[in-house]
């Protein structure tokens, strides 16, 4: 069952994980965690949430807990050592969240202990579950509209010329990255700013490896998986756009870009992108993309924040032929809602699914184009949040048909409207 992460202070969704970690009493951790508080945390859906991501506010928990300490502690659910990752998500050098695992069953308010050192700085070391890079070349030069020689290096931000275009072999498979042990994804950081989709034949992390032989090298199988999506001038999967004249129109014409990465695992990961001047529909807009992504989940979270006047943002998915698209029904008691597709679209001619979740109350129509089914969204004081997740037929333990997607697309929704209530 695959799940979704909330980033709030005390409401939280949760993710499939697993890991097994150092298992000594709790006794025994007190004399190098020597403080300790506990909290509970209260699953309200009917569902079992094995190894569930939690994300808790630093600031909160100091303002109960003064001297707690985000450089020195761990979380023991009944004594065993769950992972755990604090998260700077400004880059401002103070840790604003920390985020760690958990297990529940159905309706079950469970309690965790946090201890920690007062003083010091205490590192932990968890299996990587969840990552995000970005690549660029050095040690080249542009050549025209092409970046020639030098050698690819990970950087935490670059800035991005505003006439750039496609395949310039300047950013590693042609932008940024994140995965979980799931999927992964990746956007074309140039004029196309458009999601595509990395399918995962195994549950190790990938990204570090592909693009390594240039940027066609990943359409191709290979023993991690490979490039599944063609996304061409649609809108892929959940990408930004804003619905203009009947068309989606995506981010294309800008003034500058600044990306960067905000969190990079061990079991949560996060890209920050910066929009400056987006210049549409006779409008200039600043636009920021905050794109996360947890161990054991296929969903992204794209949390929007929006300076400047517009009637709307749209988001979506590739049309292609052939391919079954479908919606939720609306209920009463659910906030969330999706719309989807399933079929044989996958570059290789797998099954694939696809389907962007948003909250019922932000939805202005749905509607299509010639490239794209489209959710057309108002942002509520210039932010919005929605969610995208695909699922491969190839992936480990992978869904292979559209009923048994269908049930876990409801079980996400159900997911996203019971969320679990932490308190301390």
């Amino acid at each position: 069952m695959q799940n979704a992460l909330k980033l709030a202070c005390f409401t939280i969704s949760i993710l499939l994980l697993s890991c097994t970690q150092d298992k000594r009493g709790g006794s025994e951790w007190a004399s190098e965690y020597p403080h300790a508080f506990e909290i509970t945390a209260e699953n309200k859906a009917d569902l079992v949430q094995n190894d569930a991501v939690v994300v808790l506010s630093i600031v909160e928990l100091k303002a109960k807990h003064q001297d707690f300490n985000p450089h020195a502690f761990i979380i023991l659910d009944k004594n065993q050592e769950v992972p755990s990752q604090t998260m700077d998500n400004n880059a401002d050098g103070t840790l604003d969240e920390l985020a760690f695992l958990a297990n529940f069953d159905a309706n079950e308010a469970r309690k965790l202990t946090v201890r920690y050192a007062a003083s010091g700085k205490k590192t932990r070391d968890y299996r990587q579950r969840a990552q995000a890079e970005l690549s660029r070349k050095f040690g080249g030069e542009w050549q025209g509209d092409k970046y020639i020689g030098g050698s690819f290096q990970n950087v935490n931000a670059s800035g991005v010329r505003n006439w750039q275009t496609d395949h310039t072999e300047f950013f590693r498979y042609e932008g940024p990255g994140w995965e979980s042990d799931k999927i992964g994804y990746r956007f074309y950081l140039d004029w196309r700013n458009a999601i595509d989709i990395y399918g995962k034949k195994t549950t190790g992390m990938v990204l570090q490896n592909v693009g390594l032989d240039g940027y066609d090298s990943y359409h191709e199988m290979a023993d991690w998986g490979m490039d599944v999506l063609k996304v061409g001038e649609s809108l892929g999967i959940g990408s930004i756009g804003m619905w203009v004249n009947d068309k989606a129109v995506r981010i294309n014409k800008i003034d500058s870009i600044w990306c960067e990465i905000v969190a990079s695992g061990p079991i949560y990961a996060q890209i920050r992108t910066n929009y400056y001047g987006w210049d549409i529909d006779g409008a200039k807009i600043d636009l920021v993309s905050n794109l996360s992504i947890a161990a054991g989940s296929r969903m992204t979270k794209h949390s929007l924040a929006v300076r400047g006047n517009l009637p709307n943002l749209c988001t979506g998915l590739v049309k292609e032929k052939g391919v079954d698209y479908f919606a939720s029904e609306q209920k009463d008691d659910g906030e969330w809602q999706y719309i989807a597709n399933y079929g044989k679209q996958s570059l290789a001619g797998d099954l694939l699914g696809m389907a962007v979740l948003y909250r019922q109350a932000d939805l202005l129509e749905q509607a299509e184009d010639e490239l794209s089914r489209v959710v057309v969204l108002q942002p509520n004081a210039g932010k919005l949040d929605y969610y995208f997740l695909a699922a491969w037929e190839k992936e480990p333990n992978g869904i292979t048909s559209k009923e048994e997607f269908i049930h876990y697309l409801d079980e996400v929704l159900m997911e996203l409207d019971r969320s679990i209530t932490v308190s301390f």
